[in-house]
Order: C-alpha cells, then sequence, then structure tokens
C-alpha cells in the first residue's frame, strides 16, 4: 500500500439547515488500502460517503482526488475521474440481462454509449470484457437472466461488477452485505478480497465480521465526527468505541 493519499477529505462540515450531519471530518485513503467506515445508526456515515460520491456538496471544507479538487464537482464527473460507487439498495436497469447492464457500464466508460443502439453487435472488445467482469464475481451462469429474476445477493455482486467496468481507482461499498443471507457473505467478502491491489477500497457496513475481516483501518464515525481511527485491534479495544457502539462484542 502506497503512503500517497488517493481520496482526502480535508474538515468536511455538511448542515442541513441548523442541524450538523458532518462536522469537520478529516480522512486520507490510501492507494490500494482497505479501510472502514462504522458507526451507529444516524453517526453520519451515508452523508459522509453522499459528500465524497459527489452527490452533496460540504457546507465547509474540501476533498482532494488523486491530488486534484473536485469539491464542486458532481457524481458523474468523479466517476470520470476514477470514484467508483455501489449502493444500500441496487441501482441496476431490472429489465435487462446481467450482461447488458455489464456491457453498457464498459460502453460508457469507453465513451461509445450514444453509438450503441445503432450498431449494438459490433462491440466484441466491450462484450468480451463484460464478460471477464462477470466471472470475477462468480456470475457467468446467469449472464442472460434479466436482473428482476436474479436473487438480491446476486444483484449486490453485479452492481459491483457494473462498477469495475467503470475502471474506479477508488470504491465506496455503502453496506454490500445488507440484505444477503449471513450464508452467503462469504461470496461478499470473497470478491471484494479479489478486487486489484491498486484499487483504494472504503467499506461502509454494519456487519462487524465482515469489517474486521476485511479493513487494514478503521475509522469510527459518531454524531457526525470522528471519534477514532486505527487498526482492526486498536479499535477493537478502544474503551470509547466499546462504549458507544461495539459493546462488550
Amino acid at each position: 500500500m502506497s503512503g500517497q493519499a488517493i481520496l482526502e477529505a480535508r474538515d468536511l462540515y455538511k448542515s442541513f439547515g441548523s442541524v450538523s450531519v458532518t462536522r469537520d471530518v478529516t480522512m486520507k485513503l490510501k492507494r490500494g488500502e482497505r479501510r472502514a467506515l462504522i458507526g451507529p445508526n444516524g453517526a453520519g456515515k451515508t452523508t459522509l460517503v453522499n459528500l465524497l460520491a459527489g452527490r452533496l456538496k460540504p457546507t465547509s471544507g474540501s476533498i482532494m482526488l488523486n491530488g486534484h479538487d473536485v469539491t464542486s464537482m458532481g457524481e458523474s464527473t468523479r466517476s470520470r475521474r476514477g470514484l467508483g460507487r455501489t449502493f444500500q439498495i441496487t441501482s441496476l436497469f431490472p429489465a435487462l440481462t446481467a450482461h447488458r447492464n455489464v456491457f453498457l457500464a464498459v460502453a460508457q466508460h469507453c465513451g461509445i454509449g450514444a453509438r450503441l443502439f445503432r450498431c449494438a453487435s459490433a462491440y466484441a472488445e466491450q462484450h468480451e470484457e463484460a464478460d471477464q467482469l462477470l466471472a470475477r464475481v462468480g456470475l457467468s451462469g446467469v449472464s442472460d437472466v434479466p436482473v428482476q429474476r436474479l436473487p438480491y445477493g446476486q444483484q449486490r455482486l453485479l452492481e459491483i461488477a457494473v462498477t469495475l467496468a467503470l475502471k474506479p481507482q477508488v470504491l465506496l461499498l455503502d453496506e454490500p452485505a445488507a440484505g444477503i443471507p449471513t450464508s452467503e457473505r462469504d461470496i461478499i467478502l470473497d470478491i471484494i478480497d479479489s478486487l486489484p491491489e491498486h484499487i483504494a477500497v472504503l467499506l461502509i457496513d454494519h456487519d462487524m465480521d465482515l469489517v474486521f475481516r476485511f479493513a487494514q483501518r478503521i475509522t469510527v464515525l459518531v454524531q457526525g465526527a470522528t471519534l477514532v481511527e486505527g487498526t482492526p485491534d486498536e479499535i477493537a479495544k478502544d474503551p470509547d468505541v466499546r462504549r458507544v457502539y461495539l459493546g462488550e462484542r
């Protein structure tokens, strides 16, 4: 893991009227790092991720992506600059097949989306890349199945494949295991573990088994502010984290 920060939040503050939701959060995500963001319900995790992704603009503070200030840029611009995100609820095209969903993302990254419907069958290279991405997340066998017929766990895996098609340098995984039976969560973790080493990953999840198996470092958010950050061992032993979040687990 390189020491260079690929994504950096500097004194991020976000308020809605008189309510402060994110309070002066500073965080650096290094290239290739595996980090988890945890905290109790209402801690402001989703708001922070929305700020990082460009869905929300901060009241104050700044966001740097690969050395460039992207604070004023929206989601689509940040995506083109290498920031990918999955959601708590999948954001796929339900009537299209798994392959088509990934192919469209590949085409978008290649800049050929506007020409697809004139000659879709001509893009053999993009179809092959879509097949490779489906194989990476273990979905080759359902390539031709419409998304709406896929089990929820497979939809989450498909969303990861779609995000990887955009060639992210940073990947924000917003509760990738949400709604998935415990017996299938190891599949999600195996896929995350197999991601290219150069991609920095920020995982947001309530599943502490998943978090502690995945993360090299953990940031704990409480009431919109950073309580503490450290290695999984340091977080597990921290008395303040136990008091406000982990309990005696």
